[in-house]
């Protein structure tokens, strides 16, 4: 019957196929006017929509009745004339917010529209095709501005597509009456081509095409890619060469279906399915097959070509390995060296290379470089400071172990070249075995094969080494050296910094210390406690001194400048030196303040000539000078906090000191003090800002964090007090450095003073010295009674007879010292010099520093004071009679 059905002249054929193509044609043709016509017919719909809505939102008074009281009473019924007269489905007006002024059904006017509407805002039309009840429809949406350019409304306008008139029926007869022209002309030329075609081949029998074949066949079994031909029912039809190899089929595999070849149930599953497939990857026992499967045929046939890609895989999983590896190193440029510490700088080398890189991973830093000091070759001497792995319980040496390795160790032998040295298998390896042959056994028992150790340099220094283990991963192989060696030189480089880092810092620190005070002096006035504590950033310009002064009285200071490192370092050096120097003159707080400003000034001018930018501008002081005597203490400041007090009965105050601007940015501004009457055991505490102040705590908060930590130290000692406050306010590591000085204030005992007015009168002065000679010897210092009489006889002599009223002597014994003070009415300071022979006077000043371990004036509101301290016990001055006779 299909031999009946089925043409057999070639004419025939040909025609029935130009017949298929025509009725493609036709159809196609038909199809894409069916298209062209339904696209422009949306077209049309969305240009009638926009027109509309462009005309109903430009027209005459469209914008006056959008922004109108009751836009809907004036829009709704022009909106539906424009509707019907249109013939559109809807124009709905709305406000900028999306509320419905207009619409054909009065219940929806008020609700507000869902739509995207920002685009027609901004002044672009916007137009949107969608499916609704009645079939595929297209709005427009225009927006209406007014005459300052402002939107006002929204109008859109919606059209159904179907109102619009198609075209395709007035072209139909067209297309159909071609069609038929054209089969008469297929028809024609089928009879032509038939006609050629016999003459062309030339009477070709079966003998020549079985030939042909053949020749067709012997291609296919020659080519490199393996080739099946199988049917609807998935039966193999043919088999070329190449195919039967690769999937290893037998020679008698043609007719037999496809699932009982022995073939992996899902390549054989993908091959009689027949359904498409491209590039699928498939393993024929250790061969990699990608495999295309394209339908063929009217009876459901398929051809499948077979491509051997396992050279192709392997190529790309060294590509996946070596894209791995840049991974690697890109990570370790981002999270090695994240701080500037040695060992956490070697903690993160181990973090980022395990486990991707190796299983374990040690890490050696030599001695110097663990201090910041500059390496050196001349030992090996190490110390592992940092270790990483899978897991816990490795039998590698642990952290802080001190390595020492032999000159035939894989390590030893890296670091002696400068090259990575690679260990496959350290079983076999002897150099690293000696180095301890019971922990190596261990090591390799626990699973440990592989090793490279990789030593760390830069800047052409030798650092330490790092060494990468591997357990559960494959050994080693060459190609690990690059990227060992690339880690260990960023490590490197970053492990350098933090050293010469460390380096500076301990250089810095150590120019701190040293610039700041020790330990101070047994003192009658003060019990003091002190701390300082450098910021985290490094050493800062915070300092604070004790200065013992004449009178038994004594200075307190604590300065800030502002900044961190050797300059700021220096800086608070200079004005530590600068505060003594003017502390030596005796200086009231609110002079030295003064004269330490226009120092800071200059200094600052003189940076500034030589181009220096770092400036001392920033820096802060407070001066406090308190008198054991009196228990007065006057207090100023520079742009400094002030200080806190607790009273004996444990009551914390912060005295309202007034304060002046930071040294330096004064411009000559008077300094002002504040006198404070301090009680035996009061506590003066004198601090730097990063006491109170820091990050997210404003400095109110901080002196309320003060003053509850010295409410709870009631009693406690200088010392105590400090660390209680230091406990409470800094709980972790300060952005700024600290500095804090505690003063426990003492009064001398009434009986340690012996005062007197001095009338002006030269007679009065035998009076005077005889009432100090009974002084002294109810002292049981009789011994300094003829050094004493002749100096305060000197010192009350010149104040009667150069200076004026009033005049006062004061006795003071203070530890291992008496302290003479003569005060008069004048500020005229005397000045020591040596007479001549010829002189009758001048000598007495010279006698009174001779006699006395310093001497020295200082000045008060009322006038000034002359002073002279002699040392009692082993440091007292002998007898003086035979410097006297010399001299006379």
């Amino acid at each position: 019957m299909l031999s009946l059905l089925w043409p057999r002249t070639v004419a025939t054929q040909v025609f029935l196929l130009q017949l298929g193509v025509v009725l493609l044609l036709i159809a196609t043709a038909v199809v894409v006017l069916v298209i062209q016509d339904r696209n422009r017919a949306i077209q049309e719909a969305g240009d009638r929509s926009l027109v509309a809505a462009e005309s109903f939102a430009n027209a005459p008074g469209t914008a006056i009745a959008m922004k109108s009281e009751d836009p809907t009473a004036a829009l709704q019924p022009h909106a539906e004339a424009l509707r019907e007269k249109t013939g559109v489905d809807y124009v709905v007006a709305l406000s900028p917010y999306g509320f419905r002024w207009t619409h054909p059904d009065p219940d929806q006017i008020g609700k507000h529209v869902s739509t995207s509407y920002g685009e027609a805002l901004e002044g672009e039309p916007h137009q949107t095709t969608f499916d609704s009840s009645l079939g595929k429809a297209v709005d427009s949406t225009v927006a209406v501005f007014d005459a300052k350019g402002t939107a006002v409304g929204l109008v859109t306008v919606g059209v159904t597509v179907s109102k619009v008139t198609s075209v395709v029926q007035h072209q139909l007869p067209v297309i159909f009456a071609a069609g038929g022209v054209a089969l008469l002309l297929a028809a024609g030329g089928s009879a032509l081509v038939s006609r050629r075609l016999r003459r062309q081949t030339g009477g070709l029998g079966p003998v020549e095409m079985t030939r042909m074949y053949e020749h067709h066949d012997a291609v296919l079994h020659a080519v490199r890619e393996g080739v099946i031909i199988l049917d609807g029912d998935g039966r193999l039809l043919l088999v070329n060469d190449e195919a039967r190899r690769l999937l290893a089929l037998p020679p008698e595999a043609e007719g037999r279906a496809v699932t009982g070849l022995g073939l992996s149930p899902a390549l054989a599953g993908l091959l009689g399915s027949g359904r498409e497939a491209t590039d699928k990857v498939f393993l024929a026992g250790d061969i990699l097959l990608a495999v295309n499967v394209r339908p063929v045929g009217p009876k459901g046939g398929s051809v499948a070509t077979l491509r051997d890609t396992t050279e192709l895989r392997a190529l790309a999983g060294r590509a996946d390995v070596a894209g791995g590896r840049l991974r690697l190193i890109y990570e370790a440029s981002t999270r090695i060296g994240t701080t500037l510490d040695v060992t956490r700088t070697a903690e993160e080398l181990t973090e980022v290379a395990v486990p991707r890189f190796a299983d374990f991973a040690t890490i050696e830093l030599l001695e110097p470089v663990l201090r910041g000091g500059e390496p050196t070759v001349a030992s090996l001497e190490m110390c592992r400071v940092a270790a990483a792995g899978i897991r816990d319980d490795a039998p590698l040496d642990p952290v802080g172990t001190r390595m020492h390795y032999e000159p035939g160790n894989p390590t030893a032998l890296g670091m002696t070249t400068g090259r990575p040295v690679l260990v496959e298998h350290l079983a076999t390896s002897d150099g690293w075995r000696a180095q301890d042959p019971e922990r190596t056994q261990r090591v390799i028992e626990y699973g440990i094969h592989s090793m490279i150790s990789v030593p760390l340099q830069a800047r052409g220094q030798l650092l330490g080494a790092v060494a990468f283990w591997r357990s559960e991963q494959d050994p080693f192989q060459s190609d690990d050296l690059s990227p060992a060696e690339e880690l260990a030189a960023r490590a490197a480089v970053c492990i350098d910094n933090a050293r010469r880092y460390t380096r500076e810092h301990i250089t810095a620190v150590a120019l701190q210390r040293s610039l700041l005070p020790g330990t101070f002096p047994e003192l009658s006035a003060l019990e003091v406690g002190h701390r300082y504590l450098p910021a985290q950033a490094g050493v800062g310009g915070d300092w604070y001194d004790v200065i013992p002064l004449p009178g038994a009285r004594v200075a307190l200071v604590v300065g800030d400048v502002v900044g961190h490192g050797l300059h700021a370092a220096a800086t608070m050096g200079r004005l530590r030196t600068a505060v003594h120097n003017f502390a030596a003159l005796d200086l009231p707080p609110d002079e030295l303040l003064a004269h330490l400003d226009d120092l800071i000034t200059r200094i600052d001018q003189d940076a500034t000539a030589e181009g220096n930018t770092e400036a001392i501008t920033g820096a802060t002081c407070l001066y406090a000078v308190y008198d054991p005597v009196s228990g007065r203490c006057v207090v100023a400041r520079a742009g400094h906090p002030g200080p806190a007090l607790v009273s004996p009965d444990g009551t914390v105050t912060f005295p309202d000191i007034p304060v002046s601007p930071p040294l330096g940015v004064g411009g000559g501004l008077p300094v002002e003090t504040a006198e404070l009457q301090l009680a035996a055991d009061s506590r003066l505490v004198l601090f730097t800002d990063g006491l109170v102040e820091a990050r997210g705590r404003d400095i109110d908060t901080g002196l309320g964090m003060l003053r509850e930590a010295l409410a709870r130290t009631d009693g406690a000692s200088p010392d105590d007090t400090c660390r209680v406050v230091l406990d409470a306010m800094l709980r972790t590591r300060s952005s700024d450095d600290v500095a804090l000085l505690v003063a426990r204030t003492r009064l001398l005992d009434p009986e340690q003073v012996g005062e007197w007015e001095v009338p002006h009168d030269p007679a009065a002065v035998s009076r005077i010295r005889t009432e100090a000679t009974r002084k002294l010897e109810a002292w049981g210092l009789g011994e300094a009674t003829f050094t004493t009489e002749l100096i305060l006889s000197e010192l009350v002599t010149n104040a009667i007879r150069y200076g004026d009223s009033p005049i006062s002597l004061r006795l003071l014994r203070d530890r291992d010292s008496l302290i003479c003070e003569v005060g008069d009415g004048t500020s005229t300071s005397p000045h020591l010099r040596r007479a001549a022979f010829t002189d009758e006077g001048g000598r007495g000043l010279f006698l009174v520093a001779q006699m006395s371990r310093r001497w020295g004036t200082r000045y008060t509101d009322r006038g000034k004071i002359i002073w002279a301290e002699q040392a009692l016990g082993a440091g007292a001055a002998g007898d003086l009679s035979g410097l006297l006779m010399t001299d006379l």
